[in-house]
């Protein structure tokens, strides 16, 4: 009996690798037979073309800060009760509330905070020239300062 067993091994064996044989050459027969249906493979494109009368604009999306921790209706003494410096910044900026201290951008408050000392150092140079003196490097300005006032009429009373 050992001897059938063997054989049907074969018998198997012979068979599929002659199916495979078959389903191969089926299936080039199938390409071969239909070569006016496109292969199904890939997926057909659609391209959309722009139209003019909704064009697409792009939203540029600014950064946020998120939700806010304070009312705008809040007193900034309240916030900078610490800081005594700042406190000072407000009242010579006339700002009682976070509104009214947002309108302002960090150059104007400095341009703004600066400008009485830009004027003081102007009335200090006068006075300097006024008396023939002048700072460290300044003589040029003391002396054009002098000369301007030579210059002018002097009041009759």
């Amino acid at each position: 009996m050992p001897k059938k067993k063997k054989a049907a091994a074969k018998v198997v064996k012979k068979v599929t690798k002659k199916t495979v044989k078959v389903i191969k050459k089926a299936a080039k027969k199938t390409k071969q037979t239909s070569p006016l249906k496109p292969p199904r493979a890939s997926a057909p494109k659609i391209v959309k073309k722009p139209t003019t009368a909704n064009p697409v604009i792009p939203i540029k999306l600014e950064p946020s800060l998120g939700r806010p921790l304070v009312t705008q209706e809040e007193k900034l003494y309240m916030l900078f009760h610490d800081d005594y410096q700042s406190r000072q910044v407000f009242e010579f900026l006339r700002v009682d509330t976070i509104k009214d201290l947002e309108e302002f951008t960090p150059q104007q408050i400095v341009h703004l905070m600066s400008r009485p000392i830009r004027l003081t150092v102007d009335r200090i140079r006068q006075r300097l020239a006024q008396f023939k003196r002048s700072l460290k490097d300044d003589e040029q300005y003391a002396t054009e300062f002098r000369q301007a006032k030579d210059d002018q009429p002097k009041r009759s009373n």
